[in-house]
């Protein structure tokens, strides 16, 4: 087994932007030596995600309209109490979602549905420069 060691750097200009990173994923396997394996992909910091689902106009407003449903920006935060930085909500709906994400490779393209892309969510109230570590596992 191979472990090979890629970053995928994204800038991010508002809170709820969701980023089709589908593409650049796909590069980064295509340029890798790994055939057969997993993709998997983490985004550290604890105010963004990733998720797959198809990324269409609908879908960008639908994921954005649950997340305000399930944790609102208005809600009251234990975490707004302690750092008065208005960000309590990114948290919990960052933790919803989840920082990373394993994608099965084979014969080096990505094992998606149809309709199905990698999307990056920023949750964080501000612009953001990220760097997602990607890894590709197998032979």
């Amino acid at each position: 087994m191979t472990v090979e060691s890629d970053s995928l750097n994204l800038h991010t200009r508002y809170e709820g932007e969701i980023l089709d990173i589908t593409e650049k994923i796909q590069a980064i396997v295509a340029k890798g030596n790994i055939r057969n394996g997993v993709a998997f992909l983490f985004v550290p910091g604890s105010t963004a995600a990733l998720t797959t689902l198809e990324y269409e106009p609908g879908l960008l407003v639908d994921l954005p309209s649950m997340l305000e449903t399930i944790a609102p920006k208005a809600g009251t935060y234990e975490h707004e109490r302690q750092w008065h930085d208005g960000n309590g909500h990114s948290h919990v709906r960052a933790a919803l979602l989840g920082p990373d994400l394993f994608v099965p490779i084979r014969e080096k393209s990505l094992v998606l549905g149809t309709w199905q892309q990698i999307v990056f969510i920023e949750l964080d109230v501000r612009s953001r420069d990220r760097t997602l570590v990607v890894q590709l596992i197998g032979e």
